[in-house]
């Protein structure tokens, strides 16, 4: 009786059924990461890179370097 009541298992192309499911899946969920990864930690790092360097004197850190000491080749006076 119990074994009416059972429907019959995928015997045949199981595999190739759940991975369309799978990859379809895996396809989403990589995309999304890579979305989440770009707008929340690559495109905040760039502006945070354009504001240092937009206001950025090399010359002056140079010169604060070398008054400290730091440098070996330019020794402070």
């Amino acid at each position: 009786m119990s074994a009416a009541l059972l429907p019959k298992p995928q015997m045949r192309r199981l595999l190739a059924s759940r991975m369309k499911f799978h990859l379809l899946g895996a396809f989403l969920v990589s995309m999304g990461c890579a979305t989440l990864y770009k707008f929340g930690v690559a495109e905040p790092r760039k502006r945070a890179y354009e504001d240092f360097y937009r206001n950025y004197d090399p010359v002056k850190d140079f010169e604060a370097m070398k008054a400290a000491g730091v440098l070996e080749s330019a020794p402070a006076k």
